[in-house]
């Protein structure tokens, strides 16, 4: 058996961190909002997808971000997401470009580490 896709990256937040996880995720990344399944739906989070993305946060108490481990999301534009990003005063840092890629950090609402890059030709 040979594993296809990533289905989701399942990130952790705390207690009651729906609204600035909604916040972020859909109101800057431009995820949209997915209703969690019902046997789901009363231990909390909040589930954000795409086209070809999906993220689920889930409540972890005690919560403590991922630092280091993190996911990294393609984007069209590194300088239209660092526009967003500055209007909304959220601070990112660059890193070192890889071949082809450029890329920057983020971190969300909790703290959970986020890389945001651009693929060059």
């Amino acid at each position: 058996m040979m594993i296809e896709e990533i289905h989701h990256v399942q990130l952790a937040m705390p207690k009651g961190g729906e609204f600035e996880a909604r916040f972020f995720y859909q109101d800057v990344l431009g995820l949209s909002v997915v209703a969690k399944p019902e046997a789901l739906a009363d231990r909390g989070g909040a589930w954000f997808e795409n086209r070809a993305v999906r993220v689920h946060l889930g409540i972890e108490d005690p919560f403590a971000p991922a630092r280091k481990a993190h996911p990294a999301f393609r984007v069209a534009s590194l300088i239209e997401m660092r526009a967003i990003l500055d209007s909304k005063d959220i601070p990112y840092s660059s890193d070192a470009d890889l071949p082809g890629i450029t890329r920057i950090f983020v971190h969300d609402p909790f703290g959970n580490r986020i890389e945001l890059l651009e693929e060059r030709p």
